[in-house]
C-alpha cells in the first residue's frame, strides 16, 4: 500500500455531510488519513478510477452528491465493450460492486472549493469538512446545455424537460418534441416513442447526424418525423406547457402544439472547481490534458467528459480514468510529497 504517517482533522463529521460507502474500513471519529488520490466525480470516469487506485493500493476517496452521473438515465447502452444492451443504471450498478472489491470510500457530497497547499498537496471544501490528498483527479463531467429562450425555465417541469428515461412515461399517448440532433437527441426521440403517440425531432441544421444503426431505427418508425432547419424561439402555456413557436412557419403557422419538449443539445463542462485551482482549460471550457490525462498543474489530473477529448463515450472515459490514475500512481511514488498545511496533520 502507498503510505504516509500523516492525519488530519475535519472541521465537523464527515458522515453528517453526505454518507460513506466503502469497500474498507472508514472511520467514524473525526481524524481521517492523508489520501494518495480524491477524486471529483462518481460516474463511469470517476468509478473507474477508483477501481484502479484501489487495485494501485491508493489511499482513495471518490466525491460526489450523485453518484452514477448523467449516464444512469441512459436506457440502453449497446456499445460499452462486454455488453450486447444494458441500461445505465445496471451499469453503475456494476461499476459500483467492482469498487467495492477495493478499499475506496465513496463519499456523497459536494465539493465546494479546492486550494493547493504550499507544499505540495491540496485542500478539498466539502460541506462540513475538508480532505488531504497528494493528488486529485476531476472526473466532474457535464449539465445539459440550455436553449435560453422565452418560457423554457418557466415551464421546467411542466412541460420542459431534459430526459426522456425521467420523464417520457408522462406523456403517454400525448405529443412531444426533441429539439436537437445528435445521436443522444435521436436516442431520446426513440424512447420517447415508446410512449408518446408522435415524437417530432426538431433540428436547427440540415441533416439529424445519429450512429447509422440509430438512423435506420428513427426512419422505421412512423412515430418519428423530423423538423430539420427549425429553431425555437418561444415557448407558451397556461400551467402547462401548450405551444412552441418556431422561428419560420411549418406547415403554415410558427406556431406548433406540444404537450411536452425534451432538450438534447449538447453538454457543459463542469470545469469550474478546476478552472479555480488554476487548471488551464479550452475555449470551450473543458480541461486540457495531455496524452496520459495530466494538467498542467502537478499531481492533477482529468477524464471523461469534462477534458478536451473530442470523442467523449463511457468506454474513453474509462480508459482516460485508468490512466489517470496510474499517472497518480507513479506521480506519488516518484515525488516525495509532505502535507502538514494549517499544521491540521500531525503525526501518528
Amino acid at each position: 500500500m502507498v503510505n504516509n504517517k500523516y492525519k488530519y482533522k475535519t472541521r465537523g463529521s464527515i458522515e453528517s455531510g453526505g454518507s460513506i460507502e466503502s469497500g474498507g474500513n472508514v472511520k467514524s471519529s473525526h481524524e481521517t488519513n492523508l489520501y494518495d488520490i480524491v477524486i471529483i466525480g462518481a460516474g463511469v470516469s470517476g468509478l473507474s478510477a477508483g477501481i484502479y487506485a484501489g487495485r494501485f493500493q491508493m489511499k482513495t476517496a471518490v466525491i460526489d452528491q450523485h453518484v452514477g452521473g448523467t449516464i444512469v438515465l441512459t436506457n440502453d447502452i449497446s456499445n460499452y465493450p462486454g455488453f450486447k444492451q444494458i441500461s445505465g443504471s445496471e451499469l453503475i450498478g456494476k461499476f459500483r460492486e467492482h469498487a467495492k472489491d477495493y478499499d475506496v470510500q465513496i463519499v456523497k457530497d459536494h465539493v465546494e472549493k479546492i486550494e493547493k497547499c504550499k507544499y505540495g498537496c491540496f485542500k478539498i471544501f466539502i460541506e462540513n469538512g475538508h480532505f488531504h490528498t497528494k493528488t486529485i483527479i476531476f472526473a466532474t463531467g457535464t449539465e445539459w446545455r440550455k436553449l435560453n429562450v422565452p418560457g423554457e425555465k418557466e415551464f421546467t417541469g411542466r412541460g420542459v424537460h431534459y430526459c426522456a428515461l425521467c420523464d417520457g412515461a408522462f406523456y403517454k399517448n400525448k405529443i412531444v418534441g426533441v429539439v436537437g440532433g445528435s445521436d443522444s437527441a435521436v436516442k431520446e426521440a426513440l424512447v420517447l416513442a415508446g410512449y408518446a403517440k408522435k415524437v417530432y425531432i426538431i433540428y436547427r441544421g440540415d441533416k439529424i447526424r445519429p450512429e447509422p444503426v440509430n438512423m435506420k431505427r428513427i426512419l422505421e418508425n412512423k412515430k418519428i418525423e423530423i423538423i430539420n432547419n427549425t429553431n425555437i424561439m418561444e415557448i407558451k402555456g397556461n400551467e402547462l406547457l401548450e405551444n412552441v413557436f418556431f422561428d419560420k412557419p411549418y406547415e403554415g403557422t410558427k406556431k406548433f402544439k406540444l404537450d411536452g419538449l425534451f432538450i438534447e443539445i449538447g453538454r457543459i463542462p463542469l470545469s469550474g472547481l478546476a478552472k479555480n485551482l488554476g487548471v488551464e482549460l479550452n475555449d470551450k471550457d473543458e480541461i486540457s490534458i495531455d496524452k496520459h490525462s495530466s494538467t498542467n498543474i502537478k499531481g492533477v489530473f482529468a477524464a471523461g467528459d469534462v477534458t478536451d477529448n473530442d470523442f467523449k463515450q463511457a468506454i474513453t472515459g474509462a480508459a482516460e480514468a485508468t490512466h489517470a490514475a496510474y499517472e497518480a500512481y507513479k506521480y506519488i511514488t516518484g515525488e516525495k510529497i509532505i502535507c502538514m498545511c494549517d499544521n491540521e496533520i500531525e503525526k501518528d
